[in-house]
């Protein structure tokens, strides 16, 4: 949890680590890189000794606390990190830490011992305001410690107190830090704008380098009494900074008794100021003489930095305001007006101050702070919101009103709505809260438009509107509450709702232009927006567009490439002449090649002109001219007049995400290209030469895009696949073109070269296997290196030579293509063909000098790789998918693991994204259905042993720990109503 230029410490750098304390491993912290060890003090030897002692008799009450926040919430992101805590409460067990390591939100976490056990640990208290609270556990469940209780003596800090700080270093090892305490009245750090801050409350500081993973640590002197808690540090400087223990005290004082904390609350931010400063404010010379008499140890008064708008105090204080008494009593300390407060809830409290040196007395109304810290936050379409706090109303000086965005999910994130927005209306209707919020919400059906005004953090004078579609098919939609006696977060799901009325009939026109081709094509063309509600096959973008191209008017067929609609889980618009929008649906994927079918229907754009494009598949040839016509974001349609550059090969290298990758295929390039739209390649008379398509592509760990013409060949050949239903018959196997000249230095002779110079004389080639795709037939037969010379005795030299061949085939499996019968196979028959079982053709190669004839099955390819996913445990699981067995040749066998969620218990354990699981419990898991079945009878916090395996084959054996509270259970699947989800929990 590191920040810009103050930090969270969330480790102790090893310092001084006694050999009489034992160490411990832990899960390294995620959020902070480790920093090199600080050298421990010289301290002379009795004293050492005696230190030595105190550390051994306290090591055992510090505790390394493993945190899992569940949900985005108010200043925090969901996240997996360490920190570490202390017992205060052996009896009771009760553990204090920070505030951020208890966190505001849903938490799952748990307490290391220092002999390695381990307890669950249920949140007790978090102060709104200042930086500290409580976890509880079970003393009964510790069965081989008997932990130290910590006694807090917050009287005992002076400057100039030597001091250690006990933590864990990253989750490494317990750790000793050596300071002294140089100063008591720091102020309180700041961790930036829409980030957490403490206020109105001194902080001590030293010089004793805490970093990450030593949030919580004891502060701790010489007789192991707790001076401080240990909760920031400067990534500038070698200072600490450490919160006093007078609020800690008291609130754990009435947790031990069983009463609430009542905390109370002008909203009103209060700065301590030294006495030259506050001279120059206005304060008077009589009024000085008194407070330095009365606080002769104090060099400074407290003053009014922030009134919060809206506070009952707004109209009674001003920043600036000196504060000199409470309640007739003379006042310069945080901590006593703090108590004051505390104990007025509801009532007025009388504040005296000096401004510009006049004096005034201030009657106002102690509000309860609790009742401004939210604790519900709304779960839909995987957003999470809440109430506005006064943790971020402070930082854009707004009234504490409104629905704060912690999570803007799928349905917010699709409307532009981002992270930190603040909503403040829906279809018109204000909302302070909650409680105006959820009802509203409750009412709007899946796929249900809402208008919704709000504002930023960065932009708080300024509101915006977004039309948010709402999201129930997905994701889950609940409401969760807070309850601190249990110390969970109870969530009520919403009634399920139905959908949404299809949107009514429309009619509109295409706009006439100076362009004659635009004017040809335009109705032919349409935008098409995709969003991803899950990351899937190793597609972690979300939102797209593109154009699409009209392939069949009457049932509403579209062609699109794979880099705007990449799979087949998602929702799609299609926009028709910038004027109507409709829902779509995603009809076909081809499995080989960047393209796809989506549909409309075609009664929802009433009397529109829209027409089928006129495919035109002819080859093209480097100088011919062609038009590039697309769309842009907006709707409007551009055209340029250029020329074919050459027709290449694409050569893309392996992703390292695992996501779709295009091969085997020839596409065009363009003099002078457009990049800032897709589309089609026409001819003066607006036919379609090609689709101008985006093809995305990963060079090192960056994604990058780039356009290329698709042959209008290949273009109907997909809107038959997707019309017919009928399977793809695929060899499964990345080829490249060689240079016949390449070719005899691998023994290609002369007869061959001779025959494929007469059947292509313009490619001077010969396809070479590149890679074969793991678990298909092919890798059993054929090799890497092996030139293809023939299949099914029809000489091939180009990608889709080859692919007509093996295709017809599949459609004909009793017809020999060259036609005359294959004496070395029996043809599968029709049904060998329905029932999925692909033909076979013979392919004839050329493999270390000497040509070979290999029998090669076919895998017959559906449109679309996935059908089907699991949600669990915070991962999302689906069958290994083909780019993983074409790009690294592995066998599509278990569950291959799509995503994780931070926070959840997939990020807490490693299971990574980009691994498969083959085994649970010992159990082999073949697929999803195995996976569900061992999942069986496994109750929530029970614990599991996962096996799983990386993409270059490293083995790894993990455990991992259910939360069924948090991450429920589902699964997605793919029905012909469209895509429907079902818990499994």
């Amino acid at each position: 949890m590191y920040r810009t230029l103050i930090v969270f410490a969330h480790a102790v750098i090893v310092a001084a680590t006694l050999a009489a304390v034992p160490s411990r491993a832990a899960a390294p912290d995620i959020s902070a890189p480790p920093q090199d060890a600080v050298p421990a003090a010289p301290v002379p030897v009795p004293e050492d000794s005696r230190w030595t002692r105190t550390l051994e008799r306290v090591a055992t009450g510090v505790v390394t606390i493993q945190v899992d926040l569940a949900r985005a919430f108010d200043t925090e992101w969901n996240i997996s990190s360490q920190a570490t805590g202390f017992v205060v409460d052996a009896r009771r067990g009760l553990i204090l830490t920070n505030r951020h390591v208890v966190t505001p939100g849903p938490v799952t976490a748990q307490a290391v011992f220092l002999n390695r056990e381990e307890v669950t640990l249920y949140p007790v208290y978090r102060d709104p305001i200042h930086d500290f609270g409580f976890y509880r556990y079970d003393p009964a469940k510790l069965r081989f410690i008997k932990p130290a209780e910590l006694k807090l003596y917050p009287q005992g800090a002076q400057v100039g107190r030597e001091i250690r700080v006990i933590g864990n270093d990253a989750g490494e090892q317990l750790s000793i830090l050596a300071g002294t305490l140089a100063r008591l009245d720091r102020q309180a750090p700041n961790y930036g704008v829409g980030k957490y801050n403490d206020f109105n409350t001194f902080y001590y500081q030293a010089a004793s380098s805490t970093s990450g993973g030593s949030s919580g640590s004891p502060v701790i002197d010489i007789e192991g009494r707790v001076l401080a808690l240990n909760a920031g540090g400067s990534s500038a400087a070698a200072s600490s900074f450490y919160l006093p223990l007078d609020r800690v005290q008291r609130a754990l004082q009435l947790i031990q008794e069983g009463k609430p904390v009542a905390r109370g609350t002008l909203q009103t931010i209060f700065r301590y100021t030294p006495f030259d400063e506050v001279r120059r404010l206005g304060l008077q010379t009589a009024t000085e003489s008194a407070m330095r008499r009365s606080f002769p140890d104090k060099t400074g008064m407290l003053v009014v930095a922030e009134v919060q708008p809206g506070a009952a105090a707004e109209q009674m204080l001003e920043p600036g305001d000196v504060l000199i008494r409470v309640n007739s009593r003379l006042s310069a300390d945080f901590d006593a007006l703090a108590r004051a407060l505390d104990g007025a809830i509801g009532q007025r409290i009388r504040l005296s101050i000096e401004r510009g040196g006049q004096a005034f007395e201030r009657d106002i109304v102690v509000q309860d702070l609790h009742a401004i810290t939210p604790d519900r936050f709304l779960e839909f379409g995987d957003a999470v919101v809440h109430d506005l706090s006064w943790q971020q109303a402070r930082h854009i000086n707004k009234p504490i009103r409104g629905i704060y965005v912690a999570n803007p999910g799928y349905v917010l994130a699709a409307a532009g709505i981002t992270r930190g927005a603040i909503l403040t209306s829906i279809n018109g209707r204000d909302i302070g809260g909650l409680d105006e919020l959820e009802p509203l919400l409750q009412r709007l059906q899946d796929g249900e438009r809402a208008a919704v005004r709000f504002f930023t953090l960065e932009e708080p004078n300024t509101t915006q509107v977004r039309v948010i579609r709402m999201d129930r098919r997905w994701f889950p939609a609940r409401s969760c509450r807070r309850d601190d006696a249990r110390g969970t977060w109870p969530c009520v799901s919403w009634a399920p709702d139905g959908q949404a009325q299809l949107p009514q009939t429309a009619t509109t026109s295409f706009a006439k232009t100076a362009d004659a081709i635009v004017d040809r094509v335009a109705p032919s063309l349409v935008l098409v927006n995709f969003d991803m509600p899950y990351s899937v096959s190793g597609i972690s973008e979300r939102n797209y567009h593109g154009t699409g191209l009209i392939v069949d008017a009457q049932r509403g067929l579209v062609v699109i490439d794979r880099n705007t609609v990449p799979i087949p889980l998602g929702d799609v618009r299609v926009t028709f002449a910038g004027s109507i929008e409709i829902p779509g649906r995603v009809k076909y994927i081809h499995p080989l090649h960047n393209l796809a079918v989506i549909s409309y229907d075609p009664r929802l754009i009433g009397a529109t002109p829209v027409r089928a494009a006129r495919l035109r598949p002819e080859e093209l040839s480097p100088g011919e001219p062609v038009w590039v016509v697309g769309m842009r974001q907006d709707g409007k349609v551009l055209s340029r007049s250029t020329q074919v550059a050459s027709i290449d090969p694409v050569l893309y290298p392996l992703t390292r995400t695992l996501r779709f990758r295009e091969t085997n295929l020839e596409t065009v390039s363009l003099v002078n290209a457009p990049g800032d739209y897709d589309g089609v390649l026409v001819n003066k008379n607006g036919e379609v030469l090609a689709g101008w398509a985006s093809f995305a592509y990963e060079a090192g760990r960056d994604l990058r895009q780039e356009n290329r013409g698709i042959p209008a060949e290949l273009l109907a050949q997909t809107l038959s696949l997707a019309r017919e239903g009928s399977p793809l018959y695929s060899l499964e196997a990345e080829l490249r073109p060689v240079p016949l000249a390449s070719a005899r230095k691998l023994g290609l002779s002369d007869r061959w070269v001779r025959r494929l110079e007469r059947h292509s004389p313009g490619r001077r080639q010969v396809l070479s296997i590149e890679r074969l795709v793991g678990g298909s037939p092919a890798s059993g037969l054929l090799l890497p290196g092996d030139l293809i010379l023939e299949v099914e005795g029809a000489l091939v030299n180009r990608f889709s030579e080859l692919e007509q061949v093996v295709q017809e085939r599949g459609r004909n499996p009793a017809v020999h293509v060259a036609g005359h019968p294959d004496p070395l196979e029996t043809p599968p028959d029709k049904t060998q063909v329905e029932d999925g079982r692909a033909p076979i053709v013979r392919v004839t190669v050329l493999r270390n000098g000497a040509q070979q004839t290999f029998q090669v099955p076919t895998v017959a390819l559906a449109g679309g790789d996935l059908d089907r996913i699991l949600v669990w445990a915070g991962a999302v699981l689906q069958k290994p998918h083909r780019a993983l067995a074409a790009q690294r040749g592995i066998a599509p066998e278990g569950v291959f693991v799509s995503y994780f969620s931070f926070g959840s218990p997939a990020a807490r354990y490693k299971l990574w994204a980009g691994r498969r699981i083959v085994e649970v419990d010992g159990q082999f898991v073949a697929d999803l259905d195995a996976f569900i079945a061992a999942l069986q009878g496994k109750d929530d916090r029970a614990s599991l042993r996962l096996k799983t395996v990386a993409w270059n084959g490293a083995v790894d054996v993990i455990t991992l720990q259910l939360d069924k509270r948090y991450w429920p259970t589902y699964e997605l699947q793919a029905t012909p109503q469209g895509w429907m989800r079902v818990p499994l929990d």
